[in-house]
This record gives C-alpha cells, sequence and structure tokens, in this order.
C-alpha cells in the first residue's frame, strides 16, 4: 500500500517496566498503496489471435481456408495459454512460465510522472507524522491537556478517516480516471490541512484530520495502482516500491518539521500548514501527467491511450503495449465488477489473498514495536525521543531502499518471506529481552537490536511488497474495487489494534503479545509458501491472462 510503518504520539503506555521510561505513546499506521484499472474481460478466444474479427474475401474457398487457420491459431493460443495456467497453478511462480514475447527497450521516461504520484505518498506520511510532535502543544492551545479522550480522537479520527477514503479512492479512479482522482484528492488533503493549522477549538481541528484522513486513504488506493499501470514491467517492482520510501520520507519531513517545536510553542500551525504546499503541486503536476493507457483503453479512448503510451514509453513501444491490452481483453465491452462480484467463485480466491496479505501486515505487530520504541531506547541510554524515531525512521527507509533494488531480482514473494520469517526472530528476541533473566544485564542492548532488525525486516518485504503485489494480481476489471477492499481491510485492523492494543497488554503482558506477534509472522511465511505467486518480469495483462485461463 501498501506497507506499513509507524509514528509516535503523546500518551500513556503501560506493561512495559524500564526505569526513567517516558510517558508517550505512538500511533500506528500503514502503507498503503495502491493502482487500480477499470473493468476489463478475460480474453475471449473467439476474437481472433490478434484480438480482431478477420474479413473474409470474395472467395468462399478463400473464406473456408481463412477460417481453417484462424481455427488452429486459437487453438495454439488456447492450448498455450492452458498449459501457462497449469504450470503457474503447480509451481505458484509466474517467473518459470516463458513470457509471450520479447519486450523492446522503452525510450521514454516515466520517472517525472512517479516523481508527481509520490508526492500523494509523501502527504501520507507526513499527515500520519505531523501529530507525533505537536499533539502536545496542539493540547495547550485547544485547552485539552487533561482530556486523554480528546487527544486520542485528535489522533484517531485520521485513521477513521483514512478508511473511508480507502474505499472510495478505487471506485473515484474507475470512473474518473487516475490523474484526475490525484487532482479530487487535493481537496481533502488541503482543506484538512487548512483546518488543522487554523483550529481554535478541538471541534474543527477533529473535521481536518477526518479530511486528511480521507485524503491519505485516497492515496493509499490511487499512489501504487497508478504507478504499477505506467511502469515498464522491467522496473516496474522497484518503481512500486517506492512508494513506501516517499511515505517514510514524509514521516521523516514531519519529525524534522518539529524541531523548532521547543523554542516556538505555536509552530505546530505552521505544521500542519506545510502540507497545503505538496497538496497543491500534486494538482498541478498531475495536469501534465499522461492519464494511464489501460483506464483510457478500457474506457474505449484508443487514440487517447496510444497517444499516453507514446508520452510514457515511447512512439517504438505503442504497438506492443497496445497488442498486450487487446490480448488481454482491456477495453471489452464486459462491465466494471461490482462489489459483490468480488465475493463470487470467480475472483475471491484472489482477493482474498490480498485481504490476508494485509492482515498479516498489521498483525505482525509493526505498531506495536513503535509503541515502544521509545521506551525500549531509553532502557539502553537514549533518553532522546527525537533520536529514537530518527533511528527507527532511518532504518525504515534503509530497509525499503534495499528492497526497491532487490524488487526486481528476488522477486515479490521471496521478499515476502524473508521479511516475515526476520519479522518473526525479531520478536522473540524482544520477547526474550524482556522476561529472561540470564539475558538481564543485556536486555536494554538486546532490545534496541530486536527493534531495529525488526523494523529493517518490515521494510524490506511486509511494509512495500504488499500494496504493489496486489494491483498485480487483480484482474482489470476487478482492480480499482479489489485493491481499496484490501486496504480498507488495512486501515480498519490498523484502527480496532489502535484501540485494543493497551488493553491487551495490560491483561497478558508485552513479552506474551510478542510471542504472539511471532507466531503471526510465521503463519505468514506458510499462507505465503502456499497462496502467494510470484510476479516479477511480467507484464500486468501476462499475469491476468495466466491467472484467469482456466476461467
Amino acid at each position: 500500500m501498501m506497507q506499513s510503518a509507524a509514528v509516535a504520539a503523546k500518551g500513556g503506555v503501560p506493561g512495559l517496566h524500564f526505569p526513567g521510561r517516558g510517558n508517550r505513546v505512538s500511533v500506528g499506521f500503514g502503507v498503503v498503496g495502491k493502482r487500480t484499472a477499470g473493468s476489463n474481460r478475460l480474453w475471449m478466444p473467439d476474437r481472433g489471435f490478434c484480438g480482431g474479427s478477420s474479413r473474409l474475401g470474395s472467395s468462399i474457398g478463400f473464406g473456408v481456408e481463412m477460417a481453417r487457420m484462424r481455427s488452429g491459431m486459437e487453438g495454439i493460443f488456447r492450448s498455450r495459454e492452458k498449459a501457462r495456467y497449469v504450470r503457474v497453478q503447480a509451481s505458484g511462480d509466474l517467473e518459470s512460465v516463458p513470457s509471450d514475447k520479447p519486450q523492446t527497450k522503452s525510450s521514454g521516461n516515466v520517472l517525472p510522472y512517479v516523481g508527481v504520484a509520490c508526492l500523494g505518498a509523501i502527504l501520507f506520511g507526513y499527515h500520519l507524522g505531523v501529530v507525533n510532535g505537536a499533539l502536545e502543544y496542539l493540547a495547550r492551545d485547544l485547552a485539552i491537556v487533561e482530556n486523554t479522550v480528546l487527544q486520542g480522537w485528535v489522533v484517531s479520527t485520521l485513521l477513521a478517516g483514512a478508511t473511508v477514503g480507502s474505499f472510495t479512492g478505487g471506485a473515484l479512479a474507475d470512473k474518473f480516471g487516475r490523474t484526475r482522482t490525484f487532482q479530487l484528492d487535493v481537496i481533502p488533503l488541503a482543506v484538512g490541512a487548512f483546518l488543522s493549522a487554523t483550529a481554535q477549538d478541538v471541534r474543527t481541528m477533529i473535521i481536518g484530520r477526518l479530511l486528511a484522513g480521507i485524503g491519505i486513504g485516497i492515496s493509499s488506493a490511487i499512489v501504487p495502482l497508478y504507478i504499477s499501470e505506467i511502469s515498464p514491467t522491467e522496473i516496474r517492482g522497484a518503481l512500486g516500491s517506492i512508494n513506501q520510501l516517499f511515505i517514510c520520507i514524509g514521516i521523516l519531513m514531519a519529525l524534522v518539521a518539529g524541531l523548532p517545536l521547543a523554542g516556538n510553542p505555536l509552530w505546530w500551525r505552521t505544521m500542519f500548514s506545510i502540507a497545503i504546499v505538496p497538496s497543491v503541486l500534486m494538482a498541478l503536476g498531475m495536469a501534465f501527467c499522461p492519464e494511464s493507457p489501460r483506464w483510457l483503453f478500457q474506457q474505449g479512448k484508443l487514440f487517447q491511450a496510444e497517444t499516453a503510451i507514446m508520452r510514457l514509453y515511447g512512439k517504438e513501444k505503442v504497438t506492443e503495449v497496445m497488442d498486450d491490452l487487446r490480448a488481454g481483453g482491456e477495453g471489452t465491452t464486459e462491465s466494471d465488477a461490482g462489489w459483490f462480484d468480488l465475493f463470487g467463485k470467480r475472483y475471491w480466491k484472489v482477493v482474498s489473498v490480498g485481504a490476508a496479505l494485509f492482515l498479516f501486515q498489521q498483525l505482525a505487530g509493526i505498531n506495536a514495536v513503535v509503541y515502544y520504541s521509545t521506551s525500549v531506547f531509553r532502557s539502553a541510554g537514549i533518553a532522546s525521543d527525537v533520536a529514537a524515531s530518527a533511528l527507527v525512521g532511518a532504518s525504515n527507509v534503509f530497509g525499503t531502499a534495499i528492497a526497491s533494488s532487490l524488487m526486481d531480482k528476488q522477486g515479490r514473494k521471496s521478499l515476502l518471506i524473508t521479511s516475515f520469517s526476520g519479522m518473526a526472530a525479531s520478536m522473540l528476541l524482544l520477547s526474550l529481552s524482556f522476561t529472561w533473566k540470564l539475558l538481564a544485564p543485556y536486555s536494554g542492548t538486546l532490545a534496541v537490536l530486536g527493534t531495529v532488525l525488526y523494523v529493517l525486516s518490515f521494510s524490506l518485504g511486509a511494509g512495500p511488497v504488499p500494496a504493489l503485489l496486489l494491483p498485480e494480481i487483480f484482474a482489470s476489471r476487478i482492480r480499482a474495487k479489489a485493491v481499496a477492499l484490501s486496504l480498507g481491510m488495512h486501515w480498519v485492523s490498523n484502527f480496532v489494534i489502535g484501540l485494543y492494543f493497551l488493553s491487551v497488554v495490560n491483561k497478558f503482558g508485552i513479552s506474551r503479545v510478542y510471542l504472539g506477534f511471532a507466531t503471526v509472522c510465521l503463519l505468514a511465511v506458510l499462507y505465503i509458501a502456499g497462496n502467494v505467486v510470484e510476479t516479477k518480469g511480467r507484464s500486468l495483462e501476462e499475469i491476468e491472462r495466466a491467472l484467469s485461463a482456466a476461467v
């Protein structure tokens, strides 16, 4: 999204017993991510080998020969697709299946357009992280210092709004297109930031945070969606994971923006208003970005699709990409899937994989690690909250940068398995550092090591991969709604975990909770090994045909 991270916010966190422990709580957040495409029909052999119908000649004999040739080609193509599907089902790895055809080198450059889209990712991270340093100061100004419930609403309203935004983002992208949805998203992002910056009472602040939450929810769906749909196949993984990298950068920007607070208590208003600038830049930048060729083709706008392909990849790629779209069934007459279609036999298995990946992402404990990161670092002698947050954030950025370089080499599935395995080991180390008496002299150091290793492991796969992988495996006619549903699962689970996490810690203790998270990580490894397919090195249309040829 998608992937996840977390930021600290003020509050009390019971259940951890370290000397000199401060009274500080963190707000969790998740990645998202996301790409969509409009309606798509599965490839139908009766359309002919090249996706169109043949015209009969004047001679009946010639027509019969053409019919025989066409029938033979269809049989070959159908057999090949069936064989590809069987091999995918048997191996769970699309990479082991030969590509349909060699790909010509692209002379275009999609990086400027990816950069504009990533402004949405920066805003995602910034709005999540800005409350970290600002909460204490805005609580004084808005007279809610003694009211921790209202402070909690200021923090958690953003997540509630993000849940709403994630469900609407896909539908908006299908109806208005990707670039127009980016521009519409600026409205809640900018208005929310403005209301938060100028709030004179807590009600206005909560409304501003709700609107900003809706904005980042929409961003979580359309940023990875747009990037995936415009990225060349050979670097789609690297560009897709950039979404997570820029979310981390947005969080670090919020951390840096809070540094002047100690000398200027009113600086928190400037911190919220800063978010207006990238919002406006994103709206202006999207006016010059090409629309997704897949969405244009699905809408029947063939000339505009060819123009967008030329801008993105160069004129030599137009024929190849258009043929890919026709073979994949994009732009056919099958209507968009409805919400209930996602739960039908045709799509439920792949949709359930998407929802499960985001559920595992949240239940694996990323928020718990960050909730306690401040206390963990203090136990090791790191008293500065800013230093602790910076170390966690730097670990996340470093791990995500490594993931970007490995995404198209090692593949999505292997990174997920490696990531969740590392997270399980880190959780076990954290649990033992809190309870095992033999490790008591080294508990602080081991806890810091476990925290850093966990964040690194998370950022290698569990964070960036789900938001990249899901748009790749969803058929284009369900892509928008299926991505929205999966991201909705992400935000709902994020909100519920934040709501009940402290109660669970009070009841069972942090060590047992960490053991539970380690178990979830191991279950995730088993689930991924048995249900997730590898998609690196394949176009979206190839993936769709391979996964749906037997339907």
